[in-house]
């Protein structure tokens, strides 16, 4: 496994990592779940993704108790969750980042994971009703409580993240160190154009999900979706529309080209794609299988040999 730093920080993250959206608590039960989590410590990862809505909670019980029961220092894990989206309906519940609604979620957060502290805390959308300084003064209060390590964002607008920094450089509060946004061959605009400002210019680091595209660029789709897939699952219509949509085949033709050049699968070399990024500090990863982890998890031996022209060749004209 490689390693690098996320962003401008000290803290040096796996550059493939396990994230537990759809799969913990949705497709896997806890102990296909621990069976994935020793895999993925096993080849190297140090870095485990989470959020508070992940299958209504259940996606952070699952990856507490599993590190618990794997005995694992906590020490030698970064893991992260993320805030916004609430668990019950309601008046400062949901879709929120408030300062009551931040304070009261990472406390309930921290119960579920069975841990005093997580590593990133997120926000995991912005939030048009709650200013930008009140969500900075909450989170770095956050820290200061020693509740979370450092604080970032996830899909905000460069915009937002700059006024962030603004304002906490106003009044000397923590800033914002990490942007999770979606990335992958299919969805490159935000992280290649919108962000790599902010990357250079106030270190924030990425911590990307999504390489695969749910599932699009392994090229299983292209002839029907499997019944075992998750565009299958209640709820998730609009994957499958996405996994459908034609207008990605020029994309597919090229990666299938390509993959077969490199002797590698598609899935491999999609993800080889946003680790090779130097402003990418860890690509999160989604597996429903030993034996998917353990396939997705070999592209970090392809990252070396995505040069100049291979990526050309992978992403065509612009």
């Amino acid at each position: 496994m490689l390693y690098r730093r996320l962003g401008r920080t000290g803290l040096r993250v796996s550059l493939l990592s396990l994230g537990s959206w759809v799969t913990f608590g949705n497709q896997l039960d806890p102990g296909r779940a621990r069976e994935l989590l020793g895999l993925a410590r096993e080849r190297g990862v140090n870095f485990l993704d989470n959020a508070e809505s992940y299958a209504d909670g259940q996606a952070e019980r699952i990856m507490g108790r599993a590190i618990k029961d794997l005995g694992w220092d906590r020490a030698s894990l970064v893991v992260s969750t993320k805030l916004f989206w609430g668990l019950g309906g309601g008046v400062n519940l949901e879709q929120t980042l408030n300062r009551k609604y931040l304070l009261q979620g990472i406390d309930g957060s921290l119960r579920r994971l069975d841990m005093d502290f997580v590593d990133l805390l997120f926000c995991h959308r912005p939030d048009p009703h709650t200013t930008v300084e009140e969500v900075v003064w909450a989170m770095s209060d956050i820290v200061d409580m020693g509740k979370a390590l450092y604080w970032g964002t996830s899909e905000w607008e460069p915009s937002d993240i700059e006024l962030a920094f603004e304002v906490a450089e106003k009044y000397r509060l923590r800033k914002p160190v990490v942007e999770q946004p979606e990335y992958s061959l299919v969805r490159r605009e935000r992280v290649e154009r919108e962000y790599s400002g902010l990357c250079e210019v106030l270190g924030i680091g990425l911590l990307t999900w999504s390489p695969l595209a749910s599932g699009l660029l392994t090229g299983k789709y292209k002839r029907r979706v499997p019944q075992s897939s998750r565009a299958t699952l209640p709820g998730m219509q609009w994957l499958r529309e996405y996994v459908e949509d034609p207008s990605h085949h020029p994309v597919l033709e090229r990666l299938q080209r390509t993959a077969e050049k490199l002797q590698c699968t598609m899935g491999q070399l999609s993800i080889a794609f946003c680790a090779q990024n130097p402003q990418v500090s860890s690509v999160i990863l989604g597996a429903s299988s030993v034996e998917q982890l353990n396939e997705n998890l070999d592209s970090v031996s392809l990252v070396p040999r995505l040069t100049p022209e291979v990526s050309a060749a992978l992403t065509g004209p612009d």
